[in-house]
């Protein structure tokens, strides 16, 4: 069963629609004894980083979330979801992260120079290192993108897009995973990284 962590930031609807269509049991919850029980989570996340980590903190779910994937257990963080999993933001500040991936998440408009920000829409994706969650996924498959922000991170790419300059589009450091982009919004190839996430063993 996968867990997929409600503290009041995501879309969280669309994203149990895919698990669903593709036959993998999840639950929508708060509830840290029904994460901890999970066998794997994820992490949602739109909007801001500052007010997320906020969020998260208040319900007292980011030491679970964080635990939980020391100790093992498959994480997948979405979108904001995934910047979360970082050391730090500079979004509207400086704010902590969970810190289980090294690296911070910087403004996207930086790099992007002359380009719209937000990074809107589909866009291709190029490996850069292995990942299991894109077993059914080819070279330059297109996902879909939604972010003002991105992650600047030392090691454990995976992925990335190109906006600017190549930028960050996934993340794998162990069990722990991350992409920048939608998967319940990137039609079939999305809905084969989530379920490769789901057959994770």
């Amino acid at each position: 069963m996968i867990a997929i962590v409600d503290y009041g930031v995501g879309n969280l609807f669309s994203l149990s629609h895919s698990l669903e269509k593709i036959g993998a049991e999840s639950v929508v919850t708060g509830e840290k004894k029904i994460i901890e029980s999970a066998d794997k989570i994820i992490l949602p996340g739109v909007g801001a980083f500052g007010d997320a980590i906020k969020k998260l903190r208040q319900n007292g779910l980011s030491d679970v979330v964080a635990n939980l994937a020391r100790a093992g257990k498959p994480v997948l963080g979405i979108c904001l979801g995934m910047q979360l999993l970082f050391d730090k933001s500079y979004e509207y500040g400086v704010h902590s992260g969970l810190g289980l991936i090294e690296g911070e998440i910087v403004p996207l408009k930086d790099v992007a120079r002359g380009l719209k920000i937000p990074h809107m829409g589909w866009n291709s994706l190029h490996f850069t290192d292995e990942n299991p969650i894109f077993a059914d996924v080819n070279e330059g498959d297109y996902v879909y993108f939604v972010h003002s922000y991105y992650a600047k991170c030392a090691n454990s790419l995976s992925a990335t897009t190109f906006y600017g300059e190549d930028i960050t589009a996934a993340v794998r450091k162990g069990n722990i995973f991350g992409v920048q982009f939608h998967p319940e919004k990137s039609g079939k190839t999305g809905l084969n990284i989530l379920r490769a996430f789901a057959a994770l063993r």
